[in-house]
């Protein structure tokens, strides 16, 4: 049978029609401070009302039901980094600075250890970006959590000068899509992951299953997700740069129009870059279908840039520099 999220637990338009309600309950709340309403890639709140006046930039996330694969393979070494990463990430593409970080433990049974784990992996990944990890909270909660399951989640605060805000309005068809490389699934799509690799985490198959590079399978799907804040602060003020999206749940079309004025649509060339084999294994073994691979996972591609199109060569050029893996994926139209 084909495996998709909805069989693995997890309703995108579910999740879709609830956001659309959280929405205007937060919409009551919003006083003249706001800045863009909610939609966008995190939540924005005037310091001042100056042009090139400071704009924090906020965004809450988790890393979701990765911390259980993380648990059952014995791999906790990365999920902080996950979070500040993807946290760092949805800031970014609104052209925002990352500031500060307050971390979410939550166990059904508080184990020392595996929190101190946690915590080094959240200070790894702010300490490599230059964001402060003032607080947060740890509770132990028997009862909701089983005993051995923990979650994680937190909130990254940055800032924005008011005008050089990313949220869409610059975009125009013509303009390109490139494609920047993710490490992995990131932190989305993981109930379904986890779903087709059940027989073989049961078997203990998939700690001697490696890829065709020698790479360990669960060392791949674990990769932390990737931060491109260090390969983008140099293009933030690029005239030709006119928006940006990260690649999580909802794939590359979702969470890519939702920088897209009324009008506008994408053409995407899924022909432009090779799935990654990790990415071909999970749709061999589960039987996914093209569509649903591409609305669950990033597919290999984790950064969209929305550029003009006499920056392309540019761009390339730019990431070239630095070792990067690019591709020209599409268009606006």
């Amino acid at each position: 049978m084909p495996s998709t999220y909805a069989t693995s637990g997890v309703h995108l338009d579910r999740a879709s029609a609830a956001k659309k309600l959280i929405a205007a309950a937060a919409k009551s709340t919003h006083t003249a401070q706001v800045v863009r309403g909610i939609g966008l890639f995190g939540g924005f709140f005037a310091l001042d009302e100056a042009p090139d006046g400071q704009v924090l930039v906020a965004s809450t996330d988790g890393v979701g039901t990765k911390v259980l694969l993380g648990a059952q393979l014995g791999k906790l070494e990365g999920l902080g980094e996950d979070l500040v990463h993807h946290s760092i990430n949805d800031i970014l593409v609104c052209g925002a600075r990352p500031l500060f970080f307050l971390d979410y433990l939550a166990f059904g049974k508080l184990d020392p250890g595996t929190a101190g784990v946690l915590a080094e992996s959240l200070a790894r990944g702010c300490r490599n970006h230059g964001v402060a990890l003032i607080g947060g909270e740890t509770a132990e909660m028997p009862g909701l959590y089983a005993e051995g399951h923990f979650d994680l989640a937190g909130t990254i605060v940055g800032s924005v000068k008011r005008n050089r805000i990313f949220d869409g309005s610059k975009v125009q068809a013509g303009d390109v899509l490139i494609g920047v490389a993710s490490s992995g699934p990131h932190t989305n799509g993981y109930s379904l992951i986890r779903k087709v690799l059940e027989p073989k985490i049961a078997s203990g198959e998939i700690h001697s299953m490696k890829l065709e590079n020698g790479t360990p399978w669960g060392d791949d799907v674990l990769a932390p997700h990737r931060c491109y804040w260090n390969e983008m602060q140099a293009l933030l003020e690029h005239p030709g740069l006119h928006a940006m999206s990260h690649i999580t749940g909802g794939g590359l079309v979702e969470n890519t129009e939702r920088v897209l004025r009324e009008g506008l649509h994408l053409e995407v060339d899924w022909s432009a870059w090779q799935l990654p084999e990790l990415f071909a294994k999970i749709q061999e073994w589960g039987n996914v279908a093209d569509d649903e691979m591409r609305r669950v996972f990033n597919c290999g591609i984790g950064l969209v840039l929305i550029v003009a199109k006499d920056c392309v060569t540019e761009i390339h050029e730019h990431f070239a520099q630095r070792g990067e893996r690019v591709f020209t994926i599409g268009r606006v139209v």
